[in-house]
């Protein structure tokens, strides 16, 4: 259940509660939430666990290098660790903060890794029944993974042939194609979940995990088929913030697990990696003739230059040019 978010007190007293409350006050997602207090947590470790009140401009600054030179860390990576300092001292303590000056991490252009169509067809050759739905959805839909586990019943809309994705990343919703070839199995998964639903409710359980707002708008939602995962947990488990006894989504890992075995026994020498059905899905539209803009919308690219990575790695390397090697009789 890492996806929601642990309970503090209602007037807390630790230091890292308090920053916890404010970063909720500010509307924040829970994965900036996670984020900003893992990052300030390095910062406060590496000058040996002394308040941030007493550590200076300077202190930031030797933090900010730290990362860049001794840990080698991506731009990116220095970027949200700044944006973490930033947030503690502007926004939760008040302070001002000058013009820092520390060294910027290498900017590293990574190329995403894609699978072919080929490797795709062989790696869900490979899996059957749920898991199998599961990666075909992140391929012909373009999902996250974190957004496919979090689908509701209720997201899945047959009539528009829509996936709407709710709070995705930047907390943003948007709508992604409903592949037509999937539409029996998610009715059969549908079917597998209400099943499951009724005898979570025989047995006394049936409730799952709502959002503070709807659930204090809507208690009774939580019992609701609509609002069952789509995919999910084989147990009951414990909800860290309220401790109820509640059925949540499949663990993140357990997916990892199945594309893990499927690339392995497909014999793709590639990493096996669950965004990488993702990046394959907008190198095979691009390569379709689908045109950026259309690619930005489905994957829910606030900035198309994010989209763009892709024109690098479209069917044939050197941006379309023939090898002289294969022009030779």
């Amino acid at each position: 259940m890492d996806d929601i978010r642990h309970a503090i007190p209602e007037k807390p007293v630790k230091f890292l509660d308090q920053l916890r409350l404010s970063i909720r006050q500010a509307g924040l997602s829970y994965r900036t939430e996670q984020t900003y207090i893992y990052w300030i947590k390095r910062y406060i470790y590496f000058h040996g666990k002394r308040h941030p009140k007493e550590l200076s401009e300077a202190a930031i600054e030797q933090f900010l290098s730290h990362l860049a030179v001794n840990m080698s860390c991506s731009a990116g990576t220095q970027r949200i660790a700044l944006n973490a300092l930033v947030y503690l001292y502007k926004r939760f303590m008040g302070l001002d903060i000058a013009l820092l000056e520390f060294q910027p991490a290498n900017v590293h252009r990574r190329l995403p890794v894609v699978y072919s169509r080929d490797e795709i067809t062989a790696i869900i050759n490979q899996l059957k029944g749920t898991p199998k739905l599961m990666i075909e959805l992140l391929y012909g839909s373009g999902l996250r993974s974190a957004e496919l586990l979090s689908l509701r019943i209720k997201d899945v809309d047959f009539g528009s042939s829509n996936i709407i994705v709710r709070s995705g990343k930047g907390d943003k919703d948007r709508s992604t194609m409903l592949p037509q070839r999937l539409i029996p199995n998610l009715k059969l998964q549908i079917t597998k979940v209400q099943q499951l639903h009724a005898e979570d409710i025989s047995d006394g359980y049936g409730e799952v995990y709502l959002p503070d707002a709807l659930s204090r708008k809507y208690p009774s939602a939580a019992k609701d088929t609509a609002w069952q995962y789509l995919f999910p947990a084989s147990k009951i488990g414990r909800d860290p913030r309220s401790g109820e006894l509640r059925r949540h989504h499949l663990h993140p890992t357990a997916l990892t697990k199945h594309i893990r075995r499927a690339v392995r026994a497909a014999g793709i020498n590639k990493p096996a990696r669950a965004h990488s059905f993702r990046h394959s899905f907008a190198t095979h539209l691009l390569e379709s003739g689908y045109d950026l803009r259309t690619i930005q919308e489905l994957l829910g690219h606030s900035d198309i230059s994010t989209t763009e990575i892709y024109t690098h790695v479209v069917n044939r390397g050197g941006k379309g040019v023939l090898s002289p090697v294969d022009r030779l009789p």
